[in-house]
């Protein structure tokens, strides 16, 4: 009988817990496969940890790892990551918005030996501010025509995949981490089921505009060179152009004699030139910011509780 593994990332869960562990138990075992709950307790600051020492306290299905701060989303899935047992691995949020109900299916096609990994995307974005969306659907566009890994536009982290995918997952142990790229990258044969978007459960979300915003860049960072080839780019640009002004400049010196005119678009010129350079040099700083932290080699994640006593507390 195989095992499957669902990992669940929280951060201040509490609330949709309880409806997420009442409902995805029930589908699973109505399946014929083992299973285990690893609950990854991400800082939180609610009773989310409360919640998960009584889920753990009344099933043995139940694993909960709690850090000892907030790593992150990224660090709490590779937490899970390290510790799975299972045979199928599952990453799904506390909020129900990932629904429970296509594990079966999921688990099914897996088991037909044809796919590795089963991802799931939203079919629409109902529901969501179009303002969001819009900015949405132009990151996955501009992300795989810079990039050489595959985003599908409306993927979810909901996917589940065999431990071998995982295996290669862990691999990649970099400290800066976007799964959605990490996942395309590792390749495997994968097929994706879309579904309807789905409301949170319960509680708020937890990314805000500009969170997203940042972890779009991120993304964009981790797995292209595009930025700098732009910067390079415009750098020669912008030396081209200058090369061609000057010798304006000096031609109609010659001609007119008027050291004077132009004095204004001169100095736009300069303001427009600097804020190009400082631009590029933003670029450059992002990627060495990213090479520093790896340098560092800090850990991803350290575990302060769990009820597993053989998990990987800190990597």
């Amino acid at each position: 009988m195989p095992k499957v593994s669902i990992i669940v990332p929280c951060y201040n869960e509490q609330e949709s817990l309880p409806f997420f562990y009442s409902e995805t138990g029930a589908v699973l075992q109505g399946t014929n496969c083992d299973y285990e709950f690893i609950f990854v307790d991400d800082g939180s600051t609610d009773g989310t940890l409360s919640v998960l020492r009584q889920l753990a306290g009344q099933d043995a299905h139940v694993t909960y790892l709690s850090f000892s701060r907030n790593f992150g989303k990224e660090a709490a899935m590779y937490a899970g990551l390290c510790n799975v047992d299972g045979d199928y691995v599952a990453v799904m949020d506390a909020d129900l918005q990932d629904p429970p109900a296509l594990l079966p299916q999921m688990i099914a096609l897996l088991e037909s030996g044809e796919y590795d990994s089963v991802a799931t995307r939203r079919k629409d974005r109902n529901g969501e501010p179009p303002v969001r969306s819009w900015f949405a659907r132009r990151f996955y566009r501009l992300i795989n025509r810079i990039s050489d890994t595959d985003m599908v536009d409306g993927a979810r982290d909901f996917r589940l995949m065999r431990r071998e995918m995982a295996d290669a997952v862990v691999s990649m142990s970099e400290y800066n981490r976007f799964s959605k790229g990490i996942f395309g990258w590792v390749g495997f044969r994968t097929y994706w089921l879309s579904f309807d978007n789905v409301e949170r459960a319960a509680g708020q979300t937890k990314w805000s505009f500009w969170k997203l915003v940042k972890y779009a860049i991120d993304g964009i960072i981790n797995f292209s060179q595009a930025p700098l080839s732009i910067a390079s780019w415009g750098g020669m640009l912008m030396t081209l152009v200058s090369f061609f002004l000057l010798l304006f400049i000096i031609v109609r010196r010659l001609i007119f004699g008027d050291p004077v005119a132009g004095w204004a678009s001169t100095i736009c010129i300069i303001i427009f030139i600097g804020g190009l350079q400082l631009f590029c040099l933003g670029i450059m700083g992002q990627y060495i910011a990213k090479t520093y932290m790896e340098t560092k080699r800090r850990p991803h994640f350290i575990i302060a509780e769990t009820n597993r006593e053989d998990s990987t507390r800190i990597r």
